[in-house]
């Protein structure tokens, strides 16, 4: 799989230079709206947080996150207010309890488990299917399945964003068979988790969000 760290190139994983930075995907670009725009911020900054801890950086700039009165905007609010308080190493410890860990109230992150209840199930069979359509294979080093719900985050921001190559609709079909069935359930566990305080704002945003995007692909092309 490639994490919040690789980069794809022509379809193909490889590593970057750069620990730091999100997986980009590139690729012939096609022109996109503001609103596509701002969709695969969103799954890139979901995709960043659900691969690994933020650090100190990362945290400030949550912090200076603006929201409004809609959904999605007291999501980011919330978001700020948790960055503001949180710190780097207290952020890795959650990480760690929330996902890394084998401990109670520790979640995985795959859409096997959610559908199969199981991993290396019948939805990443189909992912990978999808995936090899689109052109996109995982590295031979890692070891991580593909259904993890970072990469599927950062497939829909290079979707949204025009950086991956693919057919008109290839969002909307992607989320409608990868993502819809089990990650809004994935995120609400997060929000309720126990041993969850930064990351319960991480799962409120990516619950809203979701929800947002659901009802966005309902309306008629």
């Amino acid at each position: 799989m490639c994490p919040a760290n690789a980069a794809v190139t022509a379809g193909r994983c490889r590593d970057s230079q750069s620990s730091n930075k999100p997986m980009v995907i590139q690729s012939h670009k096609r022109i996109i709206d503001e609103l596509d725009q701002a969709r695969a911020q969103e799954y890139a900054l979901l995709a960043t947080l659900l691969a690994r801890s933020p650090d100190s950086a990362l945290l400030s700039r949550l912090a200076a996150l603006h929201g409004d009165a809609s959904p999605i905007g007291l999501a980011h609010a919330a978001l700020a207010k948790s960055a503001r308080h949180t710190s780097e190493e207290g952020a890795s410890r959650e990480y760690f309890a929330l996902f890394a860990g084998l401990g109670e109230g520790a979640l995985l992150p795959y859409s096997s488990h959610y559908l199969a209840e199981t991993l290396y199930g019948r939805p990443l069979v189909r992912l990978r299917q999808t995936l090899l359509h689109l052109g996109i294979e995982r590295s031979p080093e890692r070891t991580e399945p593909e259904d993890h719900a970072a990469f599927l985050c950062e497939i829909m921001a290079g979707l949204a964003r025009g950086d991956i190559s693919a057919e008109e609709g290839a969002d909307r079909a992607f989320f409608e068979q990868h993502l819809s069935p089990w990650i809004r359930r994935f995120f609400a566990d997060v929000e309720r988790a126990k041993s969850a305080h930064f990351y319960a704002a991480v799962g409120a945003l990516g619950r809203v969000f979701v929800d947002i995007e659901a009802r966005g692909f309902e309306l008629p092309i």
